[in-house]
């Protein structure tokens, strides 16, 4: 079977079988909006639950939902109107839009990163690249935002200007202050799960490339001058890392071991490199072959503007070589700094010392004759700042402070300055973050092909077969009557509802023959077929098949749910 019949297999499966489909099929679809049918909307589930599992239970971290659509000022914060950009370039002759890093790796071979125009425009100059659809000319290229703008309200004066987040990581940030409050102490994480939006230029790769997306995100905050946490349980696991200065021929990089990768300082940062091993856990887990992950660190030119490293997961699919479907970043305090500078308000966690120390430092006493006509219902924040110290610049004999956004200067003679001795009882940290953001329709995806698989029977029939683990497939168990006889149906039911109350997903089917009704659950990934007989009827058993083995095992009615849960919850390992 060659690449490109396998993959028109598995994209035909996954429409029949009720995984994905085109969205607005109705009205001839759009690009880069997908629909998840019954199979994919419960496949997607069991994944985000998996993740859920690891972070919020094994890793103890807490848990938000926050609004999609975001006020202006959330993203001119976080640098996202500014630096969210990608570069577009359009075909002078019949309009086609591109992403120009994609047109040129397309067709050129050539990986460019950045936001220079000047480097792109270069490559499409020197080699002259035409447009792909009609060989026409392409214009210059220009910054396109990646965000989808919306207004709140009715408009006008009466609204406000708004977007579509991105990703759900500023909803968790713009919440610190409560969130430290609840979490008490330093290090502590939060998760959220929800829809992001990306208004791609043209996106052409299926559920990999959407304009609506379900991302997994934690940020672990972490006090920067703390070794705050134990790898010992990550240590010795093995992961295939490639460093961004990697030069060797293993497409995988190097397999190393955590506690390796952070003595020989490939990973410098300690949550970094937990997280990574966490990822490949999660990955493995389940279903993605080890040997099919490894992690790429980006290259210094296409960093996030918030990112100080980053390390991407990523699955090497047949269709579309190797992709990112997770990122772990640095972000140091780049978030926290950023909302507190723009909203005028200081978001840090406060530490105490173990005693109270004496402490010197220069007091800015402001001349309120002056300061309170001058900045009017201003002056209390200016004071307030004055008091703290934060986010103040002396440059020269000027004071420079932010309050709400706003650049606030107080001049030579606006103050004076005196030396005092205090009592510190503690310091305030803004805490550095590090992120796990997870794309599960991409993780969907990879999970769907590297689980697809084609048998050859004796009987020269084909038998395709999605191979899930027991515990992450859509359904945890067909039920059949041998034949379509009333009292093999009425067992039949009763055996389902019987499954029903162990909280399994159930599927009843009596169309067709036995054969038939196995083939269509091996399409669709179910793990176990229980099928019911006239000796049911005498010895109340039934015959459980194996999706992977085809071996059938008798089994008591009165036993069944337990056996299943058991074997379902077997597959995590």
């Amino acid at each position: 079977m060659i690449e490109k019949e396998k993959n028109d297999k598995i994209t035909d499966l996954a429409v029949r079988k009720g995984f994905f489909w085109k969205s607005f099929e109705l009205y001839g679809g759009s690009s880069g909006f997908w629909d998840y049918g019954p199979m994919g909307s419960i496949l997607k589930k069991n994944i985000l639950d998996e993740w859920i599992k690891i972070y919020r239970v094994e890793e103890g971290f807490l848990e938000v939902d926050t609004p999609t659509v975001n006020l202006d000022e959330v993203f001119i914060a976080s640098g996202h109107v500014k630096n969210f950009v990608d570069i577009i370039v359009k075909c002078d002759t019949c309009k086609e839009e591109y992403r120009a890093d994609h047109l040129i790796k397309d067709v050129l071979g050539i990986e460019i990163e950045g936001t220079n125009l000047n480097r792109y425009e270069e490559v499409i100059e020197k080699n002259n690249l035409r447009c792909p659809a009609c060989g026409g000319k392409l214009g210059r290229c220009q910054r396109f935002n990646l965000m989808f703008e919306t207004t709140i309200g009715a408009g006008g004066d009466g609204g406000k200007n708004g977007y579509l987040r991105p990703e759900t990581a500023q909803g968790i940030f713009i919440n610190f202050s409560r969130l430290s409050r609840l979490a008490r102490t330093l290090p502590f994480g939060v998760v959220q799960v929800g829809k992001a939006y990306r208004n791609e230029i043209s996106p052409r790769q299926g559920i990999i490339r959407l304009r609506e997306f379900t991302l997994a995100e934690a940020e672990i905050f972490i006090d920067p001058n703390e070794e705050e946490l134990s790898i010992d349980k990550v240590a010795d696991n093995i992961v295939a890392l490639y460093p961004r200065d990697y030069n060797g021929s293993d497409e995988r990089g190097i397999a190393i071991t955590i506690k390796e990768a952070l003595n020989d300082k490939i990973i410098r940062n300690k949550f970094v490199a937990y997280n990574i091993a966490i990822a490949n856990r999660f990955l493995t887990r389940i279903g993605i072959p080890n040997g099919k992950i490894r992690f790429r660190q980006h290259r210094k030119d296409e960093m996030a503007h918030y990112a100080s490293d980053c390390w991407d997961a990523e699955i090497k699919t047949d269709r579309y070589g190797w992709i990112e479907v997770a990122g772990i970043a640095d972000r140091g305090n780049y978030d926290l700094r950023s909302h507190s500078i723009e909203s005028g308000q200081e978001l840090y966690i406060f530490k105490p010392f173990d005693k109270p120390i004496k402490a010197k430092r220069v007091a800015i006493k402001p001349d309120m004759n002056i300061i309170g006509p001058k900045f009017k219902d201003k002056s209390p924040l200016i004071l307030e700042k004055l008091k703290n110290g934060e986010d103040i610049v002396i440059n020269d004999k000027d004071i420079r402070l932010m309050i709400g956004g706003e650049e606030i200067i107080l001049k030579d003679g606006d103050y004076s300055m005196e030396e005092i001795e205090e009592e510190v009882h503690g310091e305030k940290i803004i805490p550095h973050v590090v992120e796990p953001s997870y794309g599960i329709d991409r993780i969907l995806y990879s999970l769907l092909e590297q689980s697809y698989r084609e048998e050859l029977l004796e009987d020269n029939e084909t038998r395709s077969v999605l191979g899930f683990k027991a515990f992450i497939s859509p359904i945890n168990v067909a039920v059949f009557p041998l034949l379509p006889k009333k009292e093999l149906i009425e067992t039949s039911k009763e055996v389902a509802e019987l499954l029903k109350s162990y909280n399994l997903y159930v599927y009843y089917d009596d169309s067709g023959s036995i054969g038939r009704r196995y083939r269509r659950q091996d399409e669709t990934g179910t793990p176990f077929c229980v099928t019911i007989d006239f000796e049911t009827l005498d010895d109340n058993k039934v015959t459980v098949r194996d999706r992977d083995t085809m071996r059938q095992e008798r089994v008591n009615i009165k036993d069944l749910g337990k056996f299943l849960k058991d074997l379902i919850e077997r597959s995590r390992a």
